[in-house]
């Protein structure tokens, strides 16, 4: 494939110009006004020095001038690295001497994390700045260019094109000793899952498209590129909407969306607070969720109101560049413990159940889950003993080449549809048994008195070397007494998997990305009071037991 990235932007640019492309609170930018400002920017990007292959980061809150930015990198022949705004400044800085970074875009109220990050870096390593609007008036950092030398400059001519194997973008994702890993993606990569997606999809221009995450994870280049590519109009949705979830409802019905996608835990939030209503949101076509496992129960939930609507779910480490498998549910759950599968591979990816030694394991069996194919990345920018560990060389049979080894375990069926067990390392030994957590969860999310829950486990320094916790949110108006659900989920698991230690939240701590954060659930049982023999006790027995806040619990 020689097609970059942002090549079907450029024609839909030339051919609907007066078509809107973005729609920010109320304001509207058409293609061709897209075009021309990115192509201006990418000049004053050329002239500051960058080259083919050279990063530039994108330090900015999602915007028009965040879209703006990335399209005029990639016109310039350079990978953009979009940075999170409220990183402290020495991680910033870090992060910047990482990648070698040529320039730096800002917008927003950014001036000050910026002004000291530069000053935390070498005077001669420290990236030139380019600023988007007025965001470092009054500050101490210098811009080499100003919003009116954007206005003002030359329409890049687009003369220069790197091959497709060309990095595009490097997309910094947590590392399990908290040291980031800047994943490259390539042109080819992304844009063959793009192509892909839009044929499975049917994206078109009527499409309105949501962009609900940050720019720094890979599911907001499916959103931007899926509408950007076909002339449909992408909506980017403001931040403070996601603690909002009838605000949020509210933004999807008056946009009248076509196309939402989220992280399972927003679509929790929607399910726990009633914010859907029955045949809501009458323009929506397609619903996508992906990044963590979605409870039965919610899609149920979903499904009943919206029987209208398609829903997908899609699988994939930013390592494979943004899915490689999909799974669109034919029809609504009956039971609320059928697990919903990751499916099939998309097109140009596969999916291999490997055991220790990497060899294929029979259908239904549980096994480590490779991935190879066109999306995998070329490794981790600038540590190569990491891409050494994850990218290895590719099983005997099938497709040759370097394979991702995802962390992750699963099985496929007897039809070759595949499904999702959890991480390797949630997978502990207790008491001479293997517990995998993620089957704990699945079992909790068919309780209909619970919204939200999560199972970590903590090492012990009793015999069985692991304590198992639950954290959890009841659903509105349930009761959900620990003995209840101890109870409930003694029906659907054997005693050795039950979670001694639980802990109710009003809601469960989320990262950056919206997902479920682990660490800090891990960091909270570890400051509880532990349980004492007494009480243990009194938790298996007892005909009734509540819990205490998320500060102490038991």
């Amino acid at each position: 494939m020689t097609e970059l990235l942002h090549d079907r932007f450029r024609a839909q640019a030339a051919t609907r110009s007066e078509q809107v492309a973005l729609v920010w609170k109320g304001e509207r930018t058409t293609y061709g006004e897209l075009d021309d400002s990115s192509d201006r920017l990418a000049r004053l990007l050329v002239d500051a020095g960058c080259g083919p292959g050279d990063r530039v980061a994108l330090l900015m809150p999602k915007s028009p001038a965040a879209i703006n930015a990335l399209l005029a990198a990639l016109k310039a022949s350079c990978a953009y690295v979009p940075l999170d705004p409220a990183e402290a400044p020495w991680r910033l800085a870090r992060l910047l001497q990482t990648i070698e970074c040529r320039c730096l875009l800002a917008a927003g109220p950014v001036a000050g994390v910026l002004e000291q990050a530069l000053a935390a870096m070498p005077r001669n390593r420290a990236p030139a700045v380019g600023a988007l609007d007025e965001v470092f008036a009054g500050s101490g950092v210098r811009a080499a260019f100003t919003p009116q030398d954007v206005l003002t400059a030359a329409p890049l001519a687009d003369t220069v094109r790197g091959p497709a194997e060309s990095l595009a973008q490097i997309l910094f994702t947590s590392g399990s000793t908290g040291d980031p890993k800047g994943v490259m993606i390539a042109h080819s990569g992304a844009a063959r899952f793009i192509s892909w997606a839009i044929d499975y999809f049917g994206v078109n221009r009527t499409d309105r498209v949501s962009q609900h995450p940050p720019m720094r994870f890979d599911v907001s280049t499916f959103d931007i590129f899926s509408a950007l590519s076909v002339g449909a109009e992408l909506h980017l949705v403001p931040p403070e909407l996601n603690v909002l979830p009838h605000k949020l409802a509210q933004f999807i019905r008056e946009s009248q969306l076509t196309q939402w996608f989220s992280v399972p835990s927003t679509l929790n939030l929607l399910a726990k607070f009633g914010a859907i209503m029955d045949n809501d949101f009458p323009a929506l076509r397609r619903l996508l969720f992906a990044g963590e496992v979605l409870p039965t129960p919610t899609l149920i939930h979903l499904m009943r109101r919206l029987p209208h609507v398609q829903f997908t779910n899609l699988y994939g480490p930013t390592e494979t560049t943004i899915a490689s498998s999909y799974y669109t549910v034919p029809e609504c759950p009956s039971d609320e413990r059928e697990p919903i599968p990751i499916g099939r591979a998309c097109g140009g990816e596969e999916l291999l159940v490997l055991d220790a030694e990497r060899r294929p394991v029979p259908a239904g069996t549980v096994g480590d889950l490779y991935i190879r194919g066109a999306g995998v990345s070329p490794g981790y920018w600038g540590d190569s003993a990491r891409t050494r560990e994850a990218f290895v060389a590719s099983a005997r049979g099938g497709r040759g080449g370097r394979m991702y080894r995802t962390g992750d375990l699963a099985h496929r069926d007897a039809d070759g549809v595949h499904y999702y067990h959890g991480r390797m390392d949630t997978q502990i030994k207790s008491r001479g048994y293997r517990i995998e957590l993620g089957e704990i969860e699945a079992a909790l999310h068919t309780l209909p008195t619970l919204s939200e829950s999560a199972v970590v486990a903590i090492e012990s320094t009793g015999f069985e070397g692991w304590t198992l916790c639950c954290a959890y949110v009841p659903a509105p108006d349930a009761e959900a007494s620990v003995v209840a659900l101890r109870k409930a989920l003694a029906t659907r698991l054997p005693s050795h998997m039950l979670p001694t230690r639980w802990q109710r939240y009003e809601s469960l701590p989320k990262n950056a990305s919206g997902k479920c954060d682990r660490r800090t659930l891990k960091d909270d049982f570890r400051n509880a009071a532990p349980l004492g023999p007494s009480l243990v006790g009194a938790l298996r027995t007892s005909s009734d037991q509540t819990t205490r806040g998320a500060a102490g619990g038991i």
